[in-house]
């Protein structure tokens, strides 16, 4: 059975007259009229005795005005629990490091879900899946490598890393350099508990403790204030933007840094599933 069709009939059931029910549902008689009877059809049943004064259910009849009241309420809460779904808020997580959650990446999501209230949610180096990992964001445009058990990625783009030096630093004039270059100069740290594998790649691949300590970091700003005051050595890839005074050397042997986008698996949001899809779509080469 429609659902158009049970509304009118509960209509026509509640006003006992096609005239008044007809007013009620902003439409002309004729077509209520032909409505009711394909419904009577549709059942095989008699559901109304017509009059010139109005309508009287049959039995048939006022058993189906009971069911019919049933389901439209469920179909109402279903209809109102689609559309909140529709307008969740779907929170982002990121790293803060380079603006990769960028203009055509909006634009391309924004016209596929123009309502969509989107909730950007900046984490530090502590963790690496931005948010995911703790269930403080549905989705988060990251880099790798880290602990992926329970969360799926999917690579957008690979950038060059390279260090970040003062301008007036010995390095800072070659095309490319090598990390045995930088073996005795302090290297900026992790803090303690931070993902392993995430650790030593941005340690230069090696083992924390295996170079000279430089200062703890948590956050880009950290890093870069870190070169900019104390001459700690960084690493960064080739996007991130950097302040006067500081420049950016490409590491021949450092592998590349692959953005990602990444979720939880455990989870089944459409509007997740249509962000990473939005963004895999983005981030492909023209």
């Amino acid at each position: 059975m429609e659902l158009r069709l049970l509304r009118y009939f509960v209509a026509v059931a509640e006003e006992r007259h096609f005239g008044r029910a007809a007013a009620r549902l902003h439409m002309t008689q004729p077509p209520l009229s032909r409505a009711i009877r394909q419904l009577e059809n549709d059942l095989g049943l008699v559901l109304l005795h017509r009059s010139a004064t109005g309508v009287e259910l049959t039995d048939a009849g006022e058993a189906l005005y009971t069911e019919a009241g049933t389901l439209l309420e469920h179909a109402g809460q279903a209809r109102a629990r689609v559309v909140a779904a529709g307008a969740a808020t779907l929170t982002v997580g990121t790293l803060g490091d380079d603006g990769d959650t960028g203009a055509r990446l909006a634009a391309a999501f924004r016209e596929r879900h123009p309502r969509a209230p989107i909730r950007f949610r900046q984490a530090d180096f502590t963790d690496p899946t931005a948010g995911l990992r703790g269930g403080l964001a549905d989705v988060a445009i990251t880099r790798t490598p880290f602990d992926d058990s329970g969360i799926g990625t999917h690579v957008l783009r690979c950038d060059p890393v390279g260090a970040v030096l003062r301008e007036n630093d010995p390095l800072a004039g070659r095309d490319s350099i090598r990390l045995a270059d930088l073996e005795s100069r302090p290297w900026f740290q992790l803090p303690e508990g931070v993902d392993p594998a995430w650790r030593a790649y941005w340690n230069g691949l090696r083992d924390p403790g295996a170079r000279p300590a430089g200062m703890v970091v948590r956050t880009v700003s950290e890093c870069v204030q870190a070169v900019v005051w104390n001459g700690v050595t960084g690493i960064a890839p080739r996007t991130h933007p950097l302040p006067a005074g500081l420049c950016w050397v490409r590491l021949a042997d450092m592998p590349p840094s692959p953005l990602v986008v990444a979720w939880a698996t455990a989870r089944r949001d459409p509007l997740i599933r249509s962000f990473v899809r939005t963004a895999v779509r983005a981030y492909s080469p023209a």
